[in-house]
């Protein structure tokens, strides 16, 4: 996204098959501190949890089994490393939770399967728990969430099989975000990936592949502590479960598909916040590198095959390649928008993405790209805006809005199964 007078899309550019056995859920054995629960203050996106339509969105997916049971299987944890493993198990729960019931493979509740709110708010509402357990021993709580956050958003044990002869796509996907303006809000690109984690497709070309994919948080903190290089790095490690081609997704321009030809390295989309509530420190005219990143260039090419990838689909959604960014000349002080990339020796504005975390998080992946694996194909793919909504906002859902959200995932995937060989 581009924070400037040109472009002011800010807001619209992020943009087991059952619950895993888990421990019992009993009590302390003698009512000691095991089972106690402090009241804690909500960060931003807990606390967007007070508006009764969240939970409407837990329910009607039929997962309130993990919110309901939670609280309890905490209460077990004895020890630091029991804590560990029950987070662990507990966020791949979730998440193969989420990707079964895209895939239709778990039933319940009356949300289209596709809808990828549910994981988001059943995500929010775990945390919020987990904030409030006070155990007997000491945990660091931060590191807690962070390896439950990584579990449920599909960052452990979700490697590829390794199948001979099939071709590995590495994807990931954001958040719904914009949350302050209508939590009713969902993200195409978190939907898509849910629907193709773990599935085998046939490509154009007539070749096999496998897809993986994460769902990443639009908190700049998360990518200051280095998630998109967990996520990303593992998969770029030389290797038969190695990635063949990589593709970071986010939701983009209204009513089109954009292949973005070039990714910066600053942020710059100051004022629009984080799903924290958070600014980046970076605008317009004044970006600023994100902290956390190694060395690389101000701007990265995408190295997808964008010219068959922008043929493969243009119904209902026109796929365009999208060369424009924002720059600092050599010399110049101030910025510059181009239609044709950058130029050289210039300072980094904002890429095709934008200046906020969907540009982000393709710098990030193909930084390590270049660092770890430069013959690997990949870049950036942003979606159209999903609409559809119902305008009554005590409504979650309706036709239109399912239509929409399918017909972009749809096209996601023809537009990754274009890639050649």
């Amino acid at each position: 996204m581009k924070p400037s007078p040109r472009l002011p899309l800010a807001a619209a550019l992020l943009g087991a098959a059952a619950l895993l056995a888990a421990p019992p859920a009993a009590a302390a054995p003698d009512g000691t501190a095991g089972c106690r629960t402090v009241a804690a203050a909500p960060d931003r996106e807990q606390s967007r949890l007070q508006d009764p339509r969240t939970t409407a969105l837990v329910e009607r997916a039929g997962l309130t089994t993990f919110t309901t049971r939670f609280p309890a299987a905490l209460c077990t944890a004895r020890t630091r490393a029991e804590a560990e493993r029950l987070l662990d198990s507990w966020g791949e729960a979730l998440w193969q939770a989420a990707v079964d019931r895209a895939q239709g493979r778990r039933p319940g509740g009356d949300l289209a399967p596709g809808d990828d709110r549910p994981l988001y708010w059943t995500r929010v509402a775990m945390t919020a728990q987990l904030a409030a357990w006070q155990p007997s021993f000491t945990i660091d709580r931060a590191a807690l969430r962070a390896r439950f956050e990584d579990a449920s958003r599909g960052l452990v044990d979700n490697g590829f099989s390794g199948a001979p002869g099939v071709r590995r796509i590495f994807v990931s996907g954001f958040d719904p975000f914009g949350l302050d303006g209508d939590v009713r809000t969902a993200n195409p690109s978190g939907s898509a990936v849910l629907r193709l984690n773990g599935r085998k497709v046939t490509m154009a070309d007539g070749s096999r592949a496998e897809i993986r994919a994460v769902v990443l948080p639009v908190r700049y903190a998360d990518f200051d502590q280095g998630i998109v290089e967990r996520a990303f790095g593992p998969r770029m490690a030389a290797g038969p479960r190695a990635a063949d081609l990589i593709t970071t997704i986010s939701q983009g321009y209204p009513g089109l598909f954009t292949l973005e030809a070039w990714a910066g390295r600053a942020r710059s989309a100051d004022p629009y916040p984080d799903n924290q509530g958070e600014l980046s420190g970076g605008s317009y005219d004044h970006p600023v590198d994100a902290p956390g990143l190694g060395p690389g260039p101000e701007f990265i090419a995408s190295t997808l095959p964008t010219d068959a990838m922008a043929a493969a689909a243009d119904s209902p959604y026109p796929v365009l390649l999208n060369t424009e960014v924002s720059e600092i000349p050599a010399g110049a002080t101030e910025p510059v928008d181009r239609e044709d990339g950058p130029t050289p020796g210039s300072r980094a504005v904002a890429g095709g993405g934008g200046g906020y975390l969907s540009n982000e998080v393709a710098y990030r992946s193909n930084r390590l790209r270049l660092e770890l694996n430069p013959a690997l194909p990949g870049g950036h793919l942003h979606t159209p805006v999903l609409t559809g909504l119902p305008s009554d906002r005590e409504q979650l859902t309706g036709p239109e809005f399912e239509r929409n959200e399918t017909a972009i995932a749809a096209e996601v995937l023809t537009v990754l199964t274009a890639a050649p060989r």
